[in-house]
């Protein structure tokens, strides 16, 4: 077992550096140069685009669908990987994860403009699609379509699951009922069980859920960290100073790299918003709107949701604090303490409390990515019912093994099998990038002439 895992961190380490930052940097400045900063310029037509009404009863609307992939997004990494990065990278973690972010967003553009420019419909009139179908009609790789879905299947099934039933399990360990033993397998057989049963009412009521939860939860977080933030608004000054200060020691980070506060904040940015892995395509596909162009801006917003409000909400609640952050309360603990320095007990509870909420979205929003992934691989149709259940039911093991799995072996897997997502996906969107410019460049057009954008 310790062999296994320490061949997973060496892979994790390298696929990282040099690897994946290099093919993160190079995309996303590629897309913002190319789309002149689009996911900047038009930031305020993306939530805009927001409140438009649904084309019809029938279909999902463009917040639907970004809801989804936000539910996936926002999820346990927004507060355990981040205090992760914080406790182990440093404070300067934080100004990569933003930087990421905000390069990060144009990939979001680009791979969400493709979907919709590829996507398919079914016999219902339902719009499917994502990287595997923008892979197979845009490159003429069918077989590379199939090696991505087997990725997507590995990353959200197996390794993102795991590791979302860690992180869940793990808040429990400051109370005094944890036990190491027993208490892992009770929360794994509980969160397995209910969202398993979510899992058999099929994709009509993860969006349903998803929608409900993700807003209520995450609004809550942000507005209990800002209280928090404001307390200790005396503070605040020397926080940003820490953090740049930490970003911008290159004596330090060459020093060691791979544990420096620059591959953990690029680390654990990617985990939490996914840009460019290919996985928010999936939804954005389903979505029925009058112009490619408007679901990739809207899926822009999604990723500062995620990185720049939720991920800053618990970095900026625990740096305020100035609680001690070092590997040994790495994770929950870490946050836990920072919150109940404003509010005593009542602070860890509402962490769990939002964890369980975050976990339970997280898990609903992977599986939907994966259904279709599913349906690629079976000749571009749903499996049979008689699989499906099998396979959640194999899914809700996954998650109830997780809960009592080591923490470094949870992240190197789920790291792993999202890394090589993104390996193929970006280099996709790169080469297939000029339909996604020329159909952003077409819905500037029509804006300008007065036109509602359509196609």
């Amino acid at each position: 077992m310790i062999d296994l895992l320490n061949i997973l961190i060496q892979i994790d380490d390298f696929l990282y550096f040099p690897v994946l930052i290099i093919v993160m940097a190079v995309a996303g400045l590629y897309f913002t140069f190319r789309t002149r900063g689009v996911q900047i310029r038009l930031a305020i037509e993306s939530v805009r685009l927001l409140l438009e009404p649904k084309e019809d009863d029938n279909s999902v609307s463009s917040l639907q669908a970004m809801l989804v992939s936000t539910a996936s997004r926002v999820g346990t990494g927004n507060i355990i990987g981040v205090s992760t990065a914080i406790c182990l990278g440093g404070p300067g973690a934080c100004f990569w994860m933003w930087l990421m972010c905000i390069i990060g967003a144009s990939s979001a553009f680009m791979e969400s403009t493709l979907a919709q420019i590829y996507k398919r419909k079914d016999n219902e009139g339902q719009a499917y699609g994502g990287p595997a179908y923008y892979i197979e009609k845009g490159l003429k790789q069918h077989k590379l379509a199939i090696v991505f879905c087997i990725c997507l299947i590995a990353t959200y099934a197996l390794g993102f699951n795991l590791l979302c039933s860690y992180n869940l399990q793990s808040t429990f360990m400051d109370y005094a009922f944890y036990h190491p033993t027993t208490t892992p397998l009770i929360i794994g057989a509980i969160l397995a069980l209910i969202t398993g049963y979510c899992l058999m009412g099929g994709g009509n009521r993860i969006i349903k859920v998803t929608s409900t939860v993700v807003p209520l939860i995450g609004g809550a977080y942000v507005l209990v960290a800002l209280i928090v933030i404001l307390i200790n608004y005396a503070n605040i000054p020397s926080m940003f100073v820490l953090i740049f200060q930490d970003a911008f020691d290159f004596k330090s980070i060459a020093g060691g790299v791979l544990g420096s506060c620059l591959v953990y904040g690029i680390k654990r940015g990617l985990f939490s918003n996914e840009a460019g892995v290919g996985s928010a395509p999936n939804a954005s596909a389903s979505a029925k709107v009058s112009h490619p162009a408007k679901q990739g801006l809207v899926q822009t917003l999604s990723v500062y949701i995620d990185t720049l409000i939720i991920c800053s909400a618990t970095a900026l609640m625990c740096l305020s604090t100035g609680v001690a952050r070092d590997a040994a309360v790495s994770g929950a603990p870490y946050v836990q303490n920072a919150i109940s320095t404003v509010f005593g007990t009542a602070g860890p509870i509402f962490i769990t409390i939002a964890m369980i909420l975050f976990a339970f979205t997280t898990l609903l929003g992977n599986i939907y990515y994966v259904d279709n992934a599913l349906a690629y691989m079976n000749h571009q149709k749903k499996p049979s019912e008689r699989f499906m259940k099998v396979f959640y039911v194999a899914c809700t093991i996954v998650i109830f093994v997780g809960a009592i799995i080591p923490m470094d072996a949870a992240w190197a897997a789920a790291d792993i099998t999202m890394g090589a997502m993104t390996l193929i996906n970006l280099p996709t969107c790169m080469i297939l990038g000029k339909y996604a410019i020329g159909c952003l460049k077409d819905y500037e057009i029509q804006k300008k002439s007065g036109k509602r954008p359509c196609i």
